[in-house]
C-alpha cells in the first residue's frame, strides 16, 4: 500500500465519529439511524477520496460538509410519503364526515367530532386527515423561474462546526493549558483534583482556568 492510500486509510478511520456525529443531529426524520451512518460513511469515503491537505484546513472541517451532503441526499430520496389504500380510503371518508358537519353546524369541526361519527379514536382520525392534505411543494414559482422554497428549520450543522471550531481552538494552546481545560470540561474534574494532576494549587488552576478561557474566547470570534 502507497503511502498516500494509507494517509487515505487512516483518515477515514479516524474520523467514522464524525459520521456518528451528523447522523445523530439529522435522526428523527424519514431515515434510520443505520441508513444515514451508512450515507455518511460514503461521503467521508469520498472527502478522504477529495482532500488536500496542501490547502492547509482540516480534514474534519472538508468532511463535515461532505457527510451532511450525503446524508441529505438519502433524506431527500426516502421524503416521499408513501400512504396505504386503506388509508386513503378511510381518510376520504372522514373528509366526507368533515363536511357533513361544516355544512350542518355551520363551522368547522373538531377532530374529536369528526372521530365520533366516524367511530374511530380522535389520534388515528387526525393521522388520517393529516396524510390526506396535499404535499408541501418544495419549489415556487418567481418571475417566471421555479426557485427552490425556503423553509426556516434549525441548522444541524452549526453545533457539529462549533465542536470542530472549538477543537482546533484546542490546538493553538500550549500542552499545560490544553490539560488544564481536558480535566477540568472533558473529565469533569474539580479545580482541586486537576491542581493535583498538574502540579499547581488550586487558586493557580482558577486564576489560569480564567485566562486561558479568555484565550479561547478570543480565538473563537476571529
Amino acid at each position: 500500500m502507497t503511502q498516500q492510500a494509507e494517509q487515505r486509510q487512516r483518515r477515514i478511520e479516524e474520523n467514522l465519529g464524525l459520521v456518528h456525529a451528523c447522523a445523530n443531529r439529522l435522526l428523527g426524520r424519514s431515515a434510520s439511524y443505520e441508513d444515514l451512518v451508512g450515507a455518511g460513511c460514503v461521503g467521508l469515503v469520498k472527502a478522504a477520496d477529495g482532500f488536500d491537505p496542501s490547502l492547509g484546513y482540516a480534514f474534519s472541517t472538508y468532511a463535515v460538509p461532505v457527510i451532511l451532503g450525503e446524508m441529505r441526499r438519502l433524506l431527500r430520496e426516502e421524503s416521499a410519503l408513501k400512504v396505504s389504500r386503506s388509508a386513503r380510503e378511510k381518510a376520504a371518508r372522514l373528509c366526507e364526515i368533515q363536511k357533513q358537519l361544516r355544512s350542518h353546524d355551520g363551522r368547522e369541526p373538531t377532530i374529536g367530532q369528526i372521530a365520533e361519527k366516524a367511530g374511530m379514536e380522535s389520534s388515528e382520525a387526525a393521522a388520517l386527515l393529516f396524510a390526506s392534505l396535499p404535499a408541501l411543494p418544495l419549489v415556487t414559482e418567481y418571475d417566471g423561474e421555479e426557485r427552490p422554497m425556503e423553509i426556516p428549520c434549525e441548522s444541524g450543522e452549526q453545533p457539529i462546526l462549533e465542536k470542530l471550531s472549538l477543537e482546533k481552538a484546542m490546538t493553538l494552546l500550549p500542552e499545560k493549558d490544553r490539560l488544564l481545560i481536558e480535566c477540568r470540561y472533558f473529565h469533569a474534574m474539580t479545580q482541586t483534583a486537576t491542581a493535583e494532576k498538574l502540579g499547581m494549587s488550586q487558586v493557580q488552576v482558577s486564576r489560569r482556568e480564567k485566562a486561558i478561557l479568555r484565550t479561547l474566547r478570543g480565538y473563537l470570534s476571529e
